[in-house]
């Protein structure tokens, strides 16, 4: 990696994964063959460039999409291609449910609109065939969640992580099932694809993305300032 603090060119940003390129890693990125499909809603307000995760998620996966909004009329319209069966597809959207609560070892977990838990998690969960992760901070989640009913027509799920978030100190979360949009994807589809190497691979490409912020960070705290402390309400992510 050049000197980041002698040079003086003009910083770009990367076209791909949208970091200024100094934070960028995506020639480090592994491709993966998703069976599973993504679709990752960002909200507004938390296209956080340089500790973000959305696109540089979406750059591993051969079928990922990213949108930006608030709401669309769809799911067919978000994704933009036509979903015949929204049922098979599922929303990572952890409300006020927690996998602690219910007896199981699972790390994810279909419930249904109550946020209970659903009876017959392995065909419900195995007939998957799409996951839309909620991009943003836990009330930016709640937004996306309540401005889109047809959510209400795909499966819900929610997380029961092993290991916290690996933000750290960066990004603290108010609670220990608030991942990242990396890491969740990383879950989501290494449970559902029966393949621990998504999860392997995802969760690898965030920690040399956090050593390169890191890095940034001290030589050039302009580009990578330290996070800003916000109200706790505002934090929690889904």
């Amino acid at each position: 990696m050049p000197d980041l603090a002698d040079s003086n060119e003009p910083i770009v940003d990367c076209p791909h994964c949208g970091k200024p390129r100094p934070l960028c890693i995506c020639d480090s990125v592994t491709p993966i063959e998703n069976r599973i499909s993504i679709l990752i809603l960002q909200h507004p307000q938390e296209q956080d460039r340089a500790l973000g995760t959305a696109r540089l998620t979406a750059r591993h996966f051969q079928d990922a999409v990213v949108k930006v909004g608030l709401s669309w009329p769809s799911l067919s319209k978000a994704l933009g291609r036509p979903v015949h069966d929204p049922s098979r597809w599922a929303v990572l959207y952890l409300g006020s449910a927690k996998v602690s609560e219910f007896d199981t070892e699972a790390e994810i977990v279909a419930v249904n609109r109550a946020g209970e838990m659903e009876q017959g998690q392995r065909a419900i969960l195995g007939d998957i065939e799409g996951i839309v992760l909620l991009d943003g901070t836990w009330s930016q989640a709640k937004a996306l969640w309540w401005r889109n009913a047809w959510m209400l027509k795909c499966q819900r799920v929610i997380l029961g992580p092993r290991q916290p978030s690996r933000y750290g100190h960066l990004r603290r979360e108010p609670r220990r099932d608030g991942l990242s949009t990396i890491e969740a994807a990383g879950l989501v589809l290494g449970a559902l694809e029966k393949r621990p190497d998504i999860a392997a691979t995802l969760n690898a490409s965030f920690e040399r993305m956090l050593a390169r912020y890191r890095e940034v960070q001290r030589e050039m705290p302009g580009l990578a300032p330290k996070p800003k402390k916000r109200d706790w309400r505002k934090r929690r992510r889904a």
